[in-house]
């Protein structure tokens, strides 16, 4: 874990003379999210930087506090003892694997911290503390198994994933949305969250014959080891992954070319918001910038969406915070965003197809499409 100051800008005596808010950040810089975390990073501080630029929050400067979760529960309990108890931030704003997002929320409700949780994952988890941003399988499945049932004509559909709450999430939806619209899934199989050998999976795809494949796994990792064995097997199948990220589409090269992916963020959406914001994080970080993607970026609109919260609220008081953020928008690079329907967000959802080059060609654009019930039972 290490400690980044964030703020460039001079600051007035009343603001120099304030207290700085402190926001933590956890992330797995190590682990299974350790090839995404890097772009997390960079958004948290581009944001961080634009807010302290332009005078803070209430005229108090930012600051980041950066925990590693290590991608899993043990490091997630460590990282929020650390941010939470320790370091005694402000709030937390976290790209975490579900896992980590599980055991965090015990320590978020007991510091009485609020957490916007900006990945997306398997829905409905819910706190009093907690908001997301990310998207849900009520928002991310249907743009696959559509695409696939109306030009692929499939019928058959084989899942895989990891075996953990995202993993099995995202897919118990997935076979229930695959039913419900007149397909089979013939086949569903899951692989530890640290394991890297798909091959006995691979045959069991091979040996049935699927019309589709689609996988939910841990992110990161595990995405690379996936594609990287299921192009060696020679399987020729319309794949579409629902836990692939544009930044690590780029970092396979050609291996990811082809697959199959839905998302509200891919950096060639053509808007002027997103086009500042690549332009921004270019200047910023220049050579060493990470493809900003569906990871990165709603990190990069939640310091916003605090921001907003904190002035509508007048206060950095918790619980007058936590109620603000259900009330504020911020029109950022995916478009308008707020965490107005059950602590979720209805988001602009794009079907994708990776490149060659790692690039995300945008087929088919959703708009406004609802998180559905999420937290109903959350005040």
């Amino acid at each position: 874990m290490f400690h980044v100051l964030a703020a460039t800008a001079v600051f007035g005596t009343n603001a120099l003379a304030a207290e700085p808010i402190r926001v933590g950040v956890a992330v797995g810089l190590s682990g299974a999210n350790s090839v995404v975390a890097p772009a997390v990073v960079q958004s948290s501080q581009l944001a961080v930087d634009e807010i302290n630029a332009a005078g803070g929050i209430l005229g108090r400067k930012v600051e980041l506090e950066i925990a590693d979760d290590a991608s899993g529960a043990v490091g997630a309990q460590k990282a929020y003892d650390t941010l939470v108890f320790q370091k005694n931030v402000d709030a937390v704003i976290s790209m975490e694997t579900s896992a980590a997002r599980n055991a965090a929320l015990p320590a978020i409700a007991r510091g009485r911290k609020p957490l916007i949780y900006t990945s997306f994952y398997e829905g409905r988890s819910c706190s009093p503390w907690m908001y997301v941003n990310g998207w849900v399988p009520e928002q991310q499945v249907a743009p696959v198994v559509d695409y696939f049932q109306k030009t692929a004509g499939a019928k058959t559909f084989y899942l895989v994933g990891n075996d953990y709450a995202f993993g099995r999430g995202m897919l118990d939806f997935t076979k229930k949305y695959i039913e419900q619209h007149g397909g089979k899934v013939i086949g569903e199989d899951y692989l530890p969250i640290d394991g890297t050998d798909w091959t006995p999976i691979l045959s069991k795809i091979r040996a049935a014959h699927p019309d589709a494949l689609i996988s939910a796994t841990a992110g990161g990792a595990p995405n690379v080891s996936l594609a990287k064995q299921l192009k060696s097997s020679g399987l020729n199948v319309p794949y579409g992954n629902l836990a692939i990220d544009e930044a690590t589409a780029k970092s396979m090269g050609d291996v990811a070319n082809g697959i199959y992916m839905s998302g509200s963020y891919f950096t060639s959406i053509n808007a002027p918001a997103n086009e500042k914001f690549l332009t921004d994080m270019q200047k910023r970080f220049g050579k060493d910038l990470k493809t900003p993607n569906e990871l990165s970026e709603p990190q990069y609109e939640a310091f916003y969406l605090y921001k907003a919260a904190v002035e509508k609220a007048g206060t950095t008081d918790p619980a007058k915070v936590v109620k603000a953020l259900g009330e504020v928008s911020f029109d950022g690079p995916r478009g308008p965003v707020s965490m107005d329907k059950s602590r979720h967000t209805p988001l602009s959802m794009r079907l994708g197809q990776i490149q060659p080059d790692g690039s995300v060609r945008i087929l088919e654009t959703f708009k406004g499409v609802d998180p559905g019930q999420q937290c109903p039972n959350i005040k």
